[in-house]
């Protein structure tokens, strides 16, 4: 079964292709957010199926359009993303409860959540429900002030000002936490399972750099 990120990818892909413009596979790939050989995957796999029809165009370009079978193909790919996305979201919202609960029960109640994308409007609806506050999101990257009132840190707060961090970052994870975790008392950076962590220590263990 395809990754919720896939099915994006693919649908985000029939949609730049359906008002039937002139278009070069770098300008598909970068209304996608995808290589140029993925792109061109794509293409190869939408004509085989029927999905798409390609014209030539003056000065070695394309035209491609979506037959009625790829309008077809967009719709059910859409409904397979929003199903994905429902259970997706009930999933996270799930995994950072339970990590709320684990925190409340360490008398933890002050967190730092780690990013300000979708994760961290997911993971404030599930602190909602317990007795935790958001003091905060650290995002040097974004361009927010806020996410759901809760203000955007550039520059990780005083360690006094929380009890836990609480990883949201869905774009670079891993990344984020070998940054961030050698900076904080061991056990007070959680992530949920969904971002597949490797703890420093596994990695140190494993002959790796933390």
């Amino acid at each position: 079964m395809p990754t919720r990120a896939e099915l994006k990818t693919r649908l985000d892909f029939l949609q730049s292709l359906e008002r039937g413009e002139v278009v070069s596979q770098l300008t598909l790939s970068q209304r996608v957010g995808a290589s140029v050989g993925l792109v061109n995957a794509l293409l190869k796999r939408a004509v085989h199926k029927g999905y798409v029809k390609v014209k030539a165009a003056p000065y070695k370009r394309f035209a491609y359009y979506l037959t009625p079978k790829g309008f077809t193909e967009k719709s059910q790919l859409v409904v397979a993303y929003l199903d994905h996305s429902l259970d997706f979201f009930r999933d996270a919202r799930d995994q950072y409860r339970d990590l709320f609960l684990q925190a409340e029960a360490r008398r933890c109640r002050r967190v730092l959540l780690i990013g300000a994308g979708e994760l961290a409007e997911i993971a404030m609806l599930a602190a909602s429900e317990t007795d935790v506050e958001i003091i905060g999101i650290l995002d040097p990257r974004t361009n927010r002030d806020r996410v759901g009132g809760v203000r955007v840190l550039r520059e990780l707060p005083d360690r006094a000002t929380f009890d836990l961090a609480v990883l949201t970052d869905a774009s670079s994870p891993q990344a984020t936490f070998e940054r961030l975790a050698p900076g904080l008392a061991p056990a007070t950076m959680l992530a949920p399972e969904l971002l597949r962590i490797t703890r420093l220590e596994t990695m140190s263990a494993a002959g790796g750099t933390p």
